[in-house]
């Protein structure tokens, strides 16, 4: 499919391209025995197909990341493989798992970043995105190289399907700012 939307854009189609982190973070090892946290849709593929999303944000063709935050309750998830519910949680995820593009080498910090503030933005014809004179006061205010390791039972979010706990990660939300008000502050 990468090389398709590939194909697209150098015909000079207005086509965009979006993946979820797991796509770049994961392969189809990590379902494992059936590890039904880590079942998502498209399921995982080879590694070879996640190298291929990789290079897809390194040279432009996929043009954004987005969380594909798909909570589900934990009766959801721990069924047998074939009943149990697509999807996993992935906003508070993101940031750490967008920065691992950084952290190995793959993409600039400006440039992983614009894949989840200013291209999604751009796509959708927002007026968000980055920080301009008029535009909305949104941020997140981050440490790039805080190391922590994701653990489900410390996400904020209700469901705790996360194909990533126990994963060790660098960088860490520190505030997050919506419209000029606080809405996420780390320690309260």
């Amino acid at each position: 499919a990468i090389e398709v939307i590939r194909a697209a854009k150098d015909r000079g189609l207005n086509v965009t391209c979006d993946t979820a982190a797991h796509y770049f973070a994961l392969n189809e090892t990590a379902v494992g025995n059936y590890r039904t946290f880590a079942k998502v849709s498209p399921p995982l593929r080879a590694e070879s197909d996640r190298q291929a999303v990789v290079q897809g944000l390194s040279d432009g063709t996929i043009d954004a990341i987005v969380s594909d935050h798909t909570p589900h309750d934990q009766e959801a998830k721990r069924l047998p493989f074939a009943n149990a519910a697509f999807g996993v949680v992935g906003v508070e995820t993101l940031l750490p798992l967008t920065l691992e593009l950084y952290h190995n080498g793959h993409l600039s910090l400006l440039g992983a970043l614009n894949h989840v503030t200013a291209s999604p933005a751009k796509i959708l014809r927002l007026k968000s995105g980055e920080l301009a004179r008029d535009a909305p006061a949104d941020m997140v205010l981050f440490d790039p190289d805080t190391p922590w390791q994701i653990s489900e039972d410390a996400l904020h979010s209700i469901s705790k399907n996360s194909a990533f706990d126990g994963r060790p990660v660098q960088g860490r939300v520190e505030r997050t700012i919506v419209d000029g008000r606080t809405v996420f502050l780390e320690g309260d």
